[in-house]
């Protein structure tokens, strides 16, 4: 008897993976676009020089001189190269926050 429930169960549920689309988008890979042949792709675009530079970071010094005022890595080494005075690189190899941020 158990095992024509668990027939029972089984086809009821092929029966609804095979009726209803959103088990299929659920239990299914989704189906791979065709590869464009060679012929179809468009030639590459040419390299054009930037009209205008990259802008800057907005980038100022505020007063924060210390590792645990800092919020990145990137902040550091930023207020160490712009800003005098700062407090964060003690062994001086141009690396700042060692122990927090810069490991």
């Amino acid at each position: 008897m158990k095992k024509w429930m668990l027939f029972a169960l089984a086809a009821l549920l092929g029966w609804q993976y095979m009726e209803n689309p959103a088990w299929q988008s659920r239990f299914s890979r989704p189906a791979e676009a065709p590869q464009p042949s060679a012929e179809d792709r468009p030639p590459p675009a040419q390299p054009t020089a930037p009209s205008s530079p990259a802008p800057a970071l907005a980038f100022n010094c505020d007063g924060r001189k210390r590792c645990s005022q800092m919020t990145s890595c990137e902040e550091a080494r930023n207020f160490l190269q712009h800003c005098p005075g700062m407090e964060m690189d003690g062994d001086h190899d141009g690396v700042p926050c060692e122990g927090q941020w810069c490991r």
